[in-house]
């Protein structure tokens, strides 16, 4: 146990270079070699909150190279005692020998890989010349999410939703440097409709985005409803769209957006259109036309916990022994 490296989340946060980690993720994604079982999920009574814990465990192993597992818990109810809802540790091995090579701080490291997967989506999915964006919800996703998809398309005007206006500013406020402008809006309806990039990422339990209020190009983004009874999107928008998710795996089944349309027979499998893996290895075409309206439901995939810690342990064991 000697020489194990602690990365915490002020290294994460200072030195997350967007394109970078959205290649490593694409990589990956095209290489295809990490092997990831379907990951553990469990939810815990809490009572003291009166709303169930979910406890995530996400193992990863790229034979001979690396390996890892994330430990995280998702609280709903943390709002209240001013903590993020997601919180937990990374365990970082080297695959050849299994020994313990990091921990990094698993909260940072999440909201990094997710905001970079969903840029990485937007690459295939949304419009080229996509220049706005609404971003819903003001979680510690939001800023991320927006920064990372500024990064793949060229944004000129981002506007923020949030059930607290204050938070939503405060967003604003810590973007206000950023190449483009960003403005808090009161009500999704006043904006919605006319963005490129619709990005969400919340709690909810019931959907925000509803399809009379998508037009043909946009794209949407969903990143919230991690577990199969919670929507962000309605039937309406997930009839109408072109449909794509990270892994068939946890995408089919994990997610309400997804799950509950197929229950009801409102979809079938055949309507997703790819994955991430066959997007990054070119077996299937991702935007068509400017007319289409696509979908990208991200349930998280353990395949990008590993590559963003691979990311993070190279840079910082570089930086440490130069």
């Amino acid at each position: 146990m000697e020489n194990i490296l602690t990365i915490d989340s002020k290294y994460i946060n200072e030195n997350t270079v967007y394109l970078e980690l959205i290649s490593k993720i694409k990589q990956d994604f095209k290489m295809n070699k990490t092997l990831v079982p379907l990951r553990h999920h469990h939810d815990f009574p809490n009572p003291a909150v009166n709303a169930n814990t979910t406890l995530l465990l996400m193992p990863a192993w790229n034979p001979g190279k690396e390996a890892g597992v994330k430990i995280i818990t998702v609280n709903p109810k943390n709002e209240r005692f001013d903590l993020p809802s997601v919180q937990g540790v990374y365990i970082y091995m080297d695959a050849l020998t299994g020994t313990l090579k990091a921990i990094l701080e698993a909260k940072s490291l999440t909201v990094k890989r997710t905001a970079a997967t969903s840029a990485l989506a937007s690459s295939f999915l949304s419009k080229k010349d996509a220049s706005t964006l609404l971003m819903i919800g003001t979680g510690a996703l939001s800023t991320n999410l927006i920064k990372a998809h500024a990064g793949v398309r060229p944004i000129k005007e981002v506007f923020v939703w949030g059930r607290n206006f204050d938070k939503a500013q405060l967003i604003c406020e810590k973007l206000k440097n950023e190449a483009f402008t960003i403005k808090a809006i009161k009500t999704i309806e006043e904006k919605i409709s006319d963005v490129d990039i619709v990005s969400c990422a919340t709690l909810s339990k019931t959907p925000l985005v509803h399809g009379e209020n998508i037009k043909p190009g946009q794209h949407i983004d969903l990143v919230g409803a991690y577990k199969d009874d919670m929507r962000e999107a309605d039937d309406a928008l997930i009839q109408k769209s072109f449909i794509y998710i990270d892994s068939y795996e946890g995408g089919l089944r994990e997610s309400g957006d997804i799950a509950i349309p197929l229950a009801k027979g409102l979809i079938n499998k055949n309507d997703i259109k790819a994955d991430l893996f066959e997007l990054c290895q070119l077996k299937k075409n991702g935007r068509k036309n400017d007319r289409e309206i696509t979908v990208f439901k991200s349930v998280g995939h353990a395949l990008e916990d590993l590559a963003a810690a691979t990311y993070f342990y190279t840079k910082f064991h570089t930086s440490i022994n130069q």
